[in-house]
């Protein structure tokens, strides 16, 4: 079995911000001692990073949830929690990170800057924050803001200037150790590839470009069939295509109609990849009939493509081919990279809420609102107070009269219960 592995599902988890202190000092002639609880701390990111030692998501079979650290609490004196670190998760240059449920892009990772995906919750307030002229001693701060968490598809979508595409055992591996320091496994027996390979093609001093053997497609893979999409994928950034086809007959193939099916699937799968500029390479030339090769190239410039007579084994032809595609690749746009397009839904943690009726009363589910209770003094009247304009601005106040909630309800929150009053 392959240890290629270029798409896997993970979640990651944002910290959590740390939550505001309750603290007093002593002072003389001041209220309760005077508030002087700092604020938390703010949670850690969830960072990715192109890592150029990697070339593969395998790591990711075996660890699916990543959590960054959260901040610190507040503490006496007016200390911050101090901020946590972020956690960096390295992946290949040229990982999609999406949305595992909208398939929504949320980053690229192809540049060398990282990429904050999920953001750290911002460190709640200490009641030091809530001291005013009126309110002198504040018994009640604010917890830390909910890290973002999302369940993403990681998806390795291979980085090259040329595609290299044909059918198994046409000869695109050799052709790859032939003009670059890649050396794939070379066997005569089909699908020797499993795993996609990158190689450099130097083309004279500071001149270069990426070159990518896509593991062979069979007929159907636009479907699934054989490698199917799990390398087709990998064709998506090439700027420009080289299609690979056994001219010399050896398997009792016909080149035209091997290379008007490979086309055909590419069409099916992706149209604007099927448009992609591409030359085509007759390989084994050295031991194919002149009449068979002549009738190919005729075939394939009459639909106007650019033909190359090659023997990768033999290196005939090879610096031609390479030079051809060099001098069209200054004439394309650059490598594809994904814009991102996910738009992020309104947390929870920002006011959602949602309330059950039941036989004494009502349910009121709001996560981000037990939070608060926690750090709530239900024994002092001014932290009660903070906490009912809290229910009261969220809307929840407003939704239970909506519902039909009466003095005699009893209000559930987490683990409190209230007596509704109007």
């Amino acid at each position: 079995m392959s240890s290629f592995v270029d798409r896997v599902r993970v979640s990651i988890k944002a910290g959590d911000g740390g939550g505001g202190a309750v603290s007093f000092h002593r002072e003389k002639f001041v209220s309760a001692g005077g508030p002087d609880g700092g604020d938390g701390g703010k949670g850690g990111d969830v960072v990715f990073l192109a890592d150029d030692n990697l070339s593969t998501l395998v790591d990711f079979r075996y660890k699916r949830i990543y959590e960054a650290p959260s901040g610190e609490n507040g503490s006496k004196s007016n200390r911050t929690g101090r901020s946590a670190k972020d956690l960096v998760i390295h992946v290949p240059r040229g990982t999609v990170v999406k949305d595992y449920e909208t398939g929504g892009v949320i980053a690229d990772i192809s540049s060398s800057e990282p990429v904050a995906v999920a953001k750290g919750g911002r460190g709640g307030f200490g009641n030091a924050r809530y001291a005013s002229a009126t309110r002198q001693a504040p018994r009640f701060a604010k917890v830390g803001q909910t890290g973002e968490k999302y369940d993403v598809t990681l998806e390795l979508k291979l980085i090259a200037d040329v595609g290299l595409i044909g059918f198994p055992n046409v000869g695109k591996s050799t052709l790859l150790s032939a003009v670059s320091r890649a050396r794939p496994k070379i066997a005569d027996y089909h699908f020797t590839t499993l795993t996609p390979m990158l190689g450099v093609v130097s083309v004279g001093e500071g001149s270069s470009f990426v070159l990518a053997d896509i593991p062979g497609l069979v007929e159907g893979a636009s479907k699934g069939l054989g490698l199917g999409h799990d390398f087709l994928r990998h064709v998506d950034r090439c700027r420009m295509l080289i299609h690979v086809v056994d001219i010399s007959g050896v398997e009792g193939r016909d080149p035209k109609d091997d290379f008007l099916l490979i086309n055909e699937e590419l069409k099916s799968f992706n149209e604007v990849l099927s448009a992609r500029p591409m030359l085509v390479a007759g390989n084994k030339a050295d031991i194919a009939s002149k009449e068979t090769e002549e009738e190919f190239r005729q075939f394939v410039e009459d639909m106007g493509y650019s033909y190359y007579s090659v023997s990768a084994a033999a290196k005939n032809g090879v610096e031609g081919l390479m030079a051809a595609a060099f001098t069209m690749l200054l004439k394309l746009p650059p490598v594809v990279v994904y814009t991102p397009d996910y738009v992020k839904p309104i947390p929870r943690a920002a006011g959602g809420f949602s309330i059950e009726k039941v036989d004494d009363g009502f349910i009121v589910d709001a996560p981000w609102l037990e939070r608060i209770l926690q750090t709530t003094d239900v024994n002092d009247y001014e932290s009660l107070l903070y906490f009912q304009r809290t229910v009261t601005d969220s809307g929840i106040a407003a939704k239970l009269e909506e519902l039909g909630a009466l003095p005699s309800d009893t209000v559930y929150i987490g683990e409190y219960q209230f007596d509704y009053i109007e």
